[in-house]
């Protein structure tokens, strides 16, 4: 097998959370690209049949189910009509998250009601998914990728809540990992800063403008922001032949920080 045919992923099925826009629907496309048929979930109807039209367009399989990623007999449905519909199910993407109402806070200015729903979307959402995908999967085996974040390194003033979450994803990916081995292959994926719809609702970054100050305030080493793309490339490895003596990771496509 030549060193390109390693990142194929040709009679692969992938499931992908929040796949209805942002770095999900890149997820979704890119994994198609690579050869898998892919099944989008998110809440939004309409965007699902968007990206699923595109992954079509693509001459690959694909099936759009609303799914609400914070439940636990959603996540087992979506598994269920992936299985159904689509024969088999090997490769999973936790990538529903972000931040519920889109305010960035301080850790002892959160409202406990703001906390719980950070950790359900952001943490719960990751470990019930995995924990379906895992069973769904048994011994054909596959990959659980989960999203992750740059913000679960070092402190986030402003932004605890989600900095916490996400550090306990990268902690959970790794212990996912040893008990999953050697069917399964479980790493991580954490982005740094993306504009993204969320982003800039998060951020304050509704032009140009903004987007070029906060950039200059951030001191990316690389001087740029990452792209969907970016994170749908890092997660195709992940997914594929060409990190499949890999697990536990977390891979930190951030341009430098």
């Amino acid at each position: 097998m030549g060193i390109l045919d390693q990142f194929k992923l040709d009679g692969e099925v992938a499931v992908v959370t929040g796949a209805g826009k942002g770095i999900g629907r890149a997820i979704a496309i890119g994994l198609a690209e690579a050869g898998a048929d892919v099944v989008v979930a998110s809440r939004t109807q309409a965007d699902l049949d968007t990206v699923a039209k595109e992954i079509r367009g693509l001459e690959r399989r694909s099936l759009a189910v609303v799914t609400d990623a914070t439940r636990m007999d959603a996540l087992e449905d979506l598994a269920e009509k992936t299985r159904g519909e689509m024969g088999k199910l090997s490769i999973w993407v936790n990538n529903a998250g972000g931040i519920p109402d889109g305010k960035p806070r301080y850790m002892t200015r959160t409202p406990e009601d703001s906390f719980d729903a950070q950790i359900a979307l952001n943490l719960k959402a990751v470990w019930m998914g995995a924990t379906v995908a895992a069973r769904h999967m048994a011994d054909d085996g596959g990959a659980i990728i989960n999203i992750s974040s740059r913000s679960a390194q070092g402190p986030q003033v402003k932004n605890g809540p989600y900095g916490a979450s996400k550090a306990a994803v990268n902690s959970m990916t790794q212990t996912l990992s040893r008990e999953l081995a050697p069917k399964i292959r479980v790493n991580a994926v954490a982005p740094g800063p993306t504009p993204t719809e969320n982003f800039d609702e998060c951020m304050g970054t509704d032009n140009e403008e903004k987007r070029d100050q906060l950039l200059k305030h951030i001191g990316v080493p690389l001087q740029r922001y990452g792209s969907v793309e970016d994170m749908a490339a890092a997660v195709v490895y992940m997914a594929s032949p060409a990190s499949s003596w890999v697990t536990g990771q977390c891979l930190y496509v951030t341009g430098g920080l």
